[in-house]
């Protein structure tokens, strides 16, 4: 089996075995993360209803403008972790869950996760 399918295989079975017990419901919804080489993208997710309440992503005209150039560093995941947390705070919405979805929790999903905090959201 070729190395990049190996790593893949891991994700996969990361990602599923977290999914198996975070859930988001109206009261607490899932806060999700999904990075990849060039950008970083979230959303604030109510399962029960599957819905998306709402989404911030570097690719997003007033994220990219805050970040200049560069979107796929940590500078950037923190810019739409406030982002999403003040979206999140105006809509009334201040407790999460956190959805790490697979990745290890450090680099650009930890700062993503902090700039929420610091926003408002409690998780």
């Amino acid at each position: 089996m070729k190395p990049i399918l190996k790593k893949n295989n891991r994700y996969k079975r990361r990602k599923k075995h977290i999914r198996k017990t975070v859930s988001g419901t109206d009261t607490r919804p899932r806060l999700t993360v999904f990075r990849s080489h060039k950008n970083i993208y979230a959303q604030i997710i109510d399962d029960e209803a599957g819905k998306t309440l709402i989404a911030a992503s570097t690719q997003e005209k007033a994220v990219s403008e805050k970040v200049g150039g560069s979107a796929g560093n940590s500078a950037a995941a923190g810019v739409v972790g406030e982002f999403l947390a003040n979206k999140a705070v105006e809509k009334g919405i201040k407790q999460v869950v956190f959805d790490r979805n697979g990745y290890p929790y450090h680099g650009r999903v930890r700062e993503l996760a902090e700039a929420a905090r610091k926003g408002g959201l409690e998780f």
